[in-house]
């Protein structure tokens, strides 16, 4: 029992031995200031050398990059192909068919007959809904041009304005008077407002007689009675009129003060012919 006794204790005491060693080594390190150590010297000549070499390797990719984008620059762009097939593109293809072009004629028959071929051609090179108005548009020649544009001008007005604001710019367009306005702003308003009516201004007479009609009735006598053509005609006539009644009246206006005695001449006149009046004293 002693000697078993004794076995235990030598363990137990080899055991707090173990403990204490993992203590010692797992106990953290004391705190204190840390002290790195110094730098190693710097050599100026290696540094100086690296920077030269990495500044030369810089330059080189940018003259090479330079070099690059001069070539492409130089290069010729390539021709556009449709959809990237290698073949030609809508617009050659188009061409190639032929198409006829449109000139504006009123006649129904070429009209419809026009569209026909253009479709016809459509169909031929199967063309995308996209691209047919930019090809149609292509073969319109002379008057047409300005046809279509002023098909597009009213469509888009039909789309974008409401119907009743340009009802009430046309009522104040045919309402339309020069008043106290000068003949050039006149136009401008005139101008503004006849869009409004494109059933009025689409004739040049037409157009020619309502500004004519809408003058003050001192240049309206003066431009009723010619027959313009355009309305620029007309335009121009009103402005050298208006420029003459300007001049006409400031001359007699300065021609007036001319012959008008001064007033103060008037006033000496008047008072020789005037003579005094004296207070009749009452008699006794």
């Amino acid at each position: 029992a002693m000697a078993s006794r004794g076995r235990r204790g030598a363990h137990a005491r080899e055991d707090e031995q173990r403990h204490e060693d993992r203590d010692e080594q797992q106990a953290p390190a004391p705190q204190g200031p840390i002290v790195l150590p110094p730098p190693p010297p710097v050599d100026y000549g290696v540094f100086m050398q690296g920077l030269v070499q990495a500044m030369q390797t810089q330059a080189h990719t940018q003259a090479a990059l330079q070099a690059q984008l001069e070539a492409q620059a130089q290069a010729p762009a390539p021709v556009p192909q449709e959809h990237g097939h290698g073949g030609p593109s809508i617009m050659e293809r188009f061409k190639r068919m032929a198409p006829p072009s449109f000139k504006g004629e009123s006649q129904p028959l070429l009209t419809e007959s026009w569209m026909r071929e253009i479709k016809k051609i459509f169909r031929a090179i199967r063309c995308a809904e996209e691209d047919k108005v930019s090809l149609a548009t292509y073969m319109l020649q002379d008057g047409a041009i300005e046809v279509a544009w002023d098909e597009f001008v009213r469509l888009f007005r039909a789309k974008f304005v409401p119907e009743h604001i340009q009802d009430k710019m046309e009522q104040e367009f045919l309402t339309l008077t020069q008043g106290s306005m000068m003949v050039l702003e006149y136009e401008v308003r005139f101008a503004e407002l006849s869009k409004h009516a494109p059933h009025i201004v689409a004739d040049e007479r037409r157009k020619a007689k309502k500004f004519v009609m809408g003058l003050k009735p001192s240049l309206r006598s003066r431009l009723v009675a010619f027959d313009h053509r355009t309305h620029d005609e007309a335009l121009s006539m009103a402005c050298r009129q208006e420029s003459e009644m300007e001049q006409y009246l400031e001359e007699k206006k300065a021609s007036q003060k001319r012959s008008a005695p001064p007033f103060q001449r008037q006033d000496k006149k008047k008072a020789a012919y005037q003579s005094p009046q004296h207070p009749v004293a009452a008699s006794s």
